[in-house]
């Protein structure tokens, strides 16, 4: 992060989006919008979206977008990467906990959010999520102006006549009708951030609209891997209670009336914690039926820390949900190729490869028997 400032960053418009959820879509979005309209900016990205086939590019554009990440820089700088960022614009999507191995509390990830802002100069902007609680003690400095978007009244740029379907979502600032091609109340959130970065650049509602009808998403984010024997199967890098609930509730909109399987590897340095011991049962709760993988590097946290498997399916079941827990690859593709049905949808919760459990079900699947 600090070699991207000094020989990268320095001279240029810098947008940075941060946050909890939603980073890599709306950061992915809001470059696309900004190439669609002829700018050419630079951009770095968690992901790969679509549309370019890559997570990074260096141009001369005075534009450069980012994703900004909380995580800490290095083993010898635990300041989070985005304060290195040198914003003029920041995009503040939402905040909850995360990281319990850097951070320990909530207010922890406040404060670390609290320095980066302080970055912002006198002439930039924050775009905030004005329906978060957990940004409002991060707002209304005197130093930069702030503007809030959102759903509820009080924001500034707010989204209403929301639609969601199962291929497109769609929503309205003021007179003017957005569509995208992306499922979820959560991606209408993203977009409308993006239309409200793009118009303070800027840009009018015609050029990110135009932009959004050519999005093609990004990988791992509610991507489809495939479909054999009627079941599909999807790819999602969800590993925070709140990001699967969001992405089931999308499913949910996006293939209506067909059986939802979640299939979870917890494997992020929380979701190995039991921090959110009851959050992941609340969240799983969203799919017809779970299985959960091997808790990664479990042997490497103390016995009071650890997710307690055992416990996460007794509380599924008591939901009615069927609950497995296997902690072998090979055990879950053979269970679910067992147990789907033509019509079903399984989506795989990751944030790594998963022992490429996509392939191996497709294959299993297609191999019938």
């Amino acid at each position: 992060p600090e070699l991207l400032k000094e020989h990268f960053l320095r001279g240029k418009r810098c947008l940075v989006v941060a946050g909890t959820h939603g980073k890599t879509t709306t950061t992915s979005l809001l470059a696309w919008v900004f190439e669609h309209a002829g700018l050419n900016p630079g951009f770095l990205i968690g992901g790969i979206p679509e549309n370019f086939g890559q997570g990074a590019r260096f141009t001369d554009s005075p534009w450069f977008i980012l994703e900004g990440d909380e995580y800490d820089t290095a083993f010898f700088d635990k300041r989070s990467k985005f304060v290195h960022y040198l914003p003029e614009v920041v995009v503040l999507n939402n905040l909850e906990f995360d990281h319990a191995d850097i951070f320990e509390s909530l207010a922890a990830i406040q404060r670390s959010f609290g320095h980066f802002l302080r970055l912002i100069p006198r002439g930039g902007l924050l775009l905030a999520n004005g329906d978060d609680a957990n940004l409002a003690p991060l707002l209304g400095s005197p130093f930069f102006p702030t503007k809030r978007f959102g759903l509820g009244p009080g924001n500034d740029f707010r989204a209403t006549g929301i639609g969601l379907g199962p291929g497109r979502s769609e929503f309205q600032v003021s007179d003017f009708k957005f569509q995208i091609p992306l499922t979820g109340e959560l991606n209408v959130r993203n977009a409308l951030a993006v239309v409200a970065a793009a118009r303070h650049c800027g840009l009018g509602a015609e050029q990110p609209q135009a932009a959004f009808a050519d999005f093609r998403g990004v990988r791992r984010r509610l991507e489809l891997r495939g479909e054999a024997r009627g079941v599909a199967v999807v790819d999602d890098f969800g590993h925070h209670p709140t990001a699967i609930r969001e992405t089931l509730r999308a499913l949910r909109v996006r293939f209506p009336g067909r059986r939802l399987w979640a299939v979870f590897e917890p494997r992020s340095n929380t979701t190995r914690r039991n921090v959110f011991q009851q959050e992941l049962a609340d969240a799983l709760e969203g799919a017809d039926a779970v299985v959960v993988a091997a808790v990664a590097r479990l042997e490497q946290l103390p016995a009071g820390q650890r997710l307690n498997p055992d416990q996460l399916m007794g509380d599924l079941r008591l939901s009615g949900r069927p609950a497995a827990y296997l902690p072998k690859v090979g055990a879950i593709v053979e269970h679910v190729a067992a147990g789907a049905r033509a019509g079903d949808v399984v989506c795989v919760f990751s944030n790594g490869g998963f022992g490429g459990i996509h392939e191996k079900l497709l294959a299993r699947l297609a191999a019938g028997g």
